[in-house]
């Protein structure tokens, strides 16, 4: 009879690729979230009107509310090295233009 070897939810960190990219994730979130508070605060001094920080909110979600469905079909669509190796040489392109 072999014995089953439990693992524990934490087994997977043991992973060194996966707990460095666990750790950037849980990063590059918080500096999103404080991001968000900053924005929103900021308007709050700026204007006193609720809407406008409403707005502020709105334009900071709307985009992944946008975007997110498309981009979910069009990456089981597409070959996903194709997409990101595209997408970054676009960024490159972009990015160049806008700093010159």
């Amino acid at each position: 009879m072999t014995q089953r070897k439990t693992q524990s939810p934490w087994s997977p960190l043991r992973n060194t690729l996966f707990r460095n990219l666990w750790i950037a994730s849980i990063v590059s979130n918080l500096g999103t979230w404080m991001h968000d508070v900053g924005a929103g605060w900021l308007m709050t001094s700026l204007s006193s009107s609720p809407s406008m920080v409403a707005l502020v909110e709105a334009a900071d979600s709307l985009p992944v509310m946008l975007l997110a469905m498309p981009a979910g079909a069009l990456a089981d669509i597409v070959d996903r090295r194709r997409l990101l190796i595209g997408v970054q040489i676009y960024f490159l392109f972009v990015i160049s233009r806008w700093r010159c």
